[in-house]
């Protein structure tokens, strides 16, 4: 049995500040002198930025083109359907924070956010209402998760499941006809954050089953399905992302049919899918491949057949290991879709090099790309909360 001293740390070792400074940044004269220009390096490096910052950028760029970083040249008398969809999220997750996250910060925090980027932002006086709104509409979501959790379950389940489509339907539009509130809006007016959004989302959605399924085609016993997906991943992760663009959008045309086209945000999400699903497919691969063979024999010994070993025992265990390179993965396709403003989609980066094109705004690179930089770090790091959350709930990498 361990001596109870090799466990405890007698109380005259317990932590304090001053005690964790001297141990982690003053425990040599070494420690201290890197400690000492590490923090005058941080000091001058904040000093300058906050200084520029507050006094000498010209933050107006922002101001007056937020509208068009937001949403691209989207019809302005259509943008309501856009509040719609996000009330219909904010309702959604409410729910969802009132149903499995009760006591979480994080949840306060994400219902809280559309109102303090009313209160931050220049919003126009409706998108500032529509902000506002949406603060209450999640407060409510949750207050209704928190009373009836049971009843509610199924249903929120549900709402996530058919978030896409009706993203998708509301922001297309569903009428031909020239004027309305339900106009059809051409995918070639989508632009700004709404388009790096609908990219990201459709991509990683679909490119985690197609990689799923490749992974599980790379171990099969059939050579057919295994050489297609080995060639299939191989021929994928040997180009650039850059190059399966200009094959959707330049090449994919000449070999249709006379008359044929296909619509140009369609093909860009195809291709960010295809090229994700080719790296998700080796990542899951690493997870199967780290489950003892143990486990496929005690299901066998239980009876259960194949697919059922595969899809009940094997499956979740190899992807509750990998939780942290997908989600690493679905960060990098996040960002990834800003190569299609090379193709000539105006997303987030393509919107700021058009606001940068105008004559007002010429020389202030600098305060476009910083808001932009912002805007990525924000929602990249929200992704690696949730999945540093979830990892702690799924107990990764403890036994």
């Amino acid at each position: 049995m361990a001596n109870i001293d090799n466990v405890l740390p007698p109380l005259t070792e317990r932590s304090t500040i001053l005690r964790w400074l001297r141990k982690n940044l003053f425990g040599s004269w070494l420690d201290s002198l890197l400690t000492v220009v590490g923090l005058l390096i941080v000091y001058w490096a904040v000093k300058g930025f906050l200084t520029w910052a507050f006094t000498v950028a010209e933050w107006r760029v922002i101001s007056a083109n937020l509208r068009l970083l937001m949403i691209g040249q989207y019809p302005i008398e259509q943008v309501g359907r856009l509040w719609l969809w996000l009330a219909f999220l904010a309702f959604l997750a409410g729910n969802s924070f009132g149903i499995w996250a009760r006591r979480s910060w994080l949840a306060v925090g994400v219902l809280a956010l559309p109102a303090v980027l009313a209160l931050v932002f220049p919003f126009e006086g409706s998108a500032r209402n529509w902000l506002l709104a949406l603060t209450v509409i999640g407060a409510a979501g949750w207050l209704g998760g928190w009373t009836k959790p049971e009843v509610l379950k199924r249903s929120v389940i549900v709402g996530w499941v058919i978030a896409l489509p009706v993203i998708i339907l509301l922001t297309h539009g569903f009428s031909e006809s020239t004027t309305g509130f339900w106009t059809v809006a051409r995918t070639n007016l989508w632009g700004g954050l709404l388009l790096t959004f609908l990219l990201t989302v459709v991509a990683i959605l679909f490119s985690f089953p197609l990689g799923v399924l490749l992974a599980l085609g790379r171990r099969s016993e059939l050579p057919v399905v295994r050489w297609f997906s080995v060639l299939y991943i191989e021929l994928v992760r040997g180009v650039p992302l850059i190059t399966i663009l200009f094959m959707a959008q330049l090449m994919l045309p000449l070999f249709l049919p006379q008359g044929m086209t296909i619509d140009r945000v369609l093909r860009a999400m195809v291709g960010i899918t295809l090229f994700s699903a080719a790296y998700l497919a080796e990542n899951v691969r690493g997870g199967l491949q780290a489950i003892p063979k143990g486990q496929y024999e005690a299901a066998q010994a239980l009876g259960l057949s194949g697919a059922q070993t595969m899809i009940f025992i094997i499956l979740p265990q190899a992807l509750r290991l990998v939780i942290p390179i997908l989600v690493g993965q679905f960060i990098a396709v996040f960002k990834d879709t800003a190569l299609v403003a090379i193709v000539g989609l105006l997303d987030l980066v393509g919107i700021a090099k058009t606001v940068l094109a105008q004559p007002e705004f010429l020389g202030l690179q600098r305060e476009v790309y910083v808001f932009v930089s912002l805007v990525y770090w924000v929602l990249s790091y929200g992704m690696s909360y949730l999945s540093q959350r979830l990892e702690e709930r799924l107990g990764v990498g403890k036994r």
